[in-house]
């Protein structure tokens, strides 16, 4: 017999099938693997904020935060209203690779003018195109110590969310990030430091405060680390998942 003939032999036959079986499962796994290394330390979240000033509501907020090709999207769409201001909305969507590092943002305003902008973010430089109603689009660039920027624009809340997933768990402590306001066009540095658990209304929480030079701004977590309630006590603002 031949070596064709051999090959074709019943018997080689079910050695190539458990052969062939055997790849696709190490690819299977490989996939699962591929899988799990894109969830990063992410997960899937889907709510809506109340967002208050001194104990009255003034706006809404509702969010979701979902894969988006190899990395994730976070996304909000909020409304507002005060006695001293007209009504307004704000939207953006932040993508972001596995780890948290921010890869682009869209944001638009919309009050007695419709503003917006477009910013890339690439190994800690973010350039931005801003559009202002009646003026003509113009390009700025920011540069940051670390590609891992916090982006936490103007009234949206779940922001805070993605920081709370991108504040490493394992080491608690203090940790430092430079942070990212679009809407004033403002870099700077903030640090979020765990806090300990924290009973509201019965519940117990993950505390995770978020600092600037001048301001302090208190999260509540559950369990998986979804963001339940911000409070920023020096302005009355409480931010209360529905």
């Amino acid at each position: 017999m031949n070596k064709i003939l051999r090959a074709m032999h019943p018997r080689n036959f079910s050695w190539l099938g458990i052969v062939l079986m055997l790849a696709g499962a190490a690819a299977g796994i490989a996939d699962q693997k591929k899988n799990a290394a894109s969830a990063g330390i992410f997960a899937e979240d889907k709510g809506k904020f109340t967002i208050k000033l001194d104990g009255q509501t003034v706006g809404h907020e509702e969010f979701e935060i979902v894969p988006s090709g190899g990395g994730w999207l976070a996304k909000g769409n909020a409304e507002f209203k005060t006695p001293q201001s007209p009504a307004s909305k704000v939207s953006g969507a932040l993508t972001l690779d596995p780890n948290g590092a921010p890869i682009s943002y869209e944001w638009t305003s919309q009050a007695d003018k419709t503003n917006g902008a477009h910013v890339l973010f690439t190994n800690g430089i973010a350039k931005m195109t801003l559009e202002m109603q009646g003026a003509h689009p113009f390009d700025q660039t920011f540069t940051f110590g670390s590609p891992l920027i916090a982006v936490l624009d103007n009234n949206l809340y779940h922001q805070y969310a993605v920081l709370a997933r991108v504040y490493d768990w394992s080491k608690r402590g203090a940790q430092t990030f430079p942070v990212f306001i679009p809407q004033e066009l403002m870099p700077g540095t903030i640090t979020a430091e765990a806090t300990g658990s924290a009973t509201v209304d019965g519940k117990s929480y993950e505390g995770l405060r978020v600092s600037t030079t001048d301001l302090e701004i208190d999260l509540l977590l559950d369990a998986n680390h979804r963001l339940i309630r911000l409070e920023v006590p020096a302005s009355k603002v409480s931010v209360i998942r529905d």
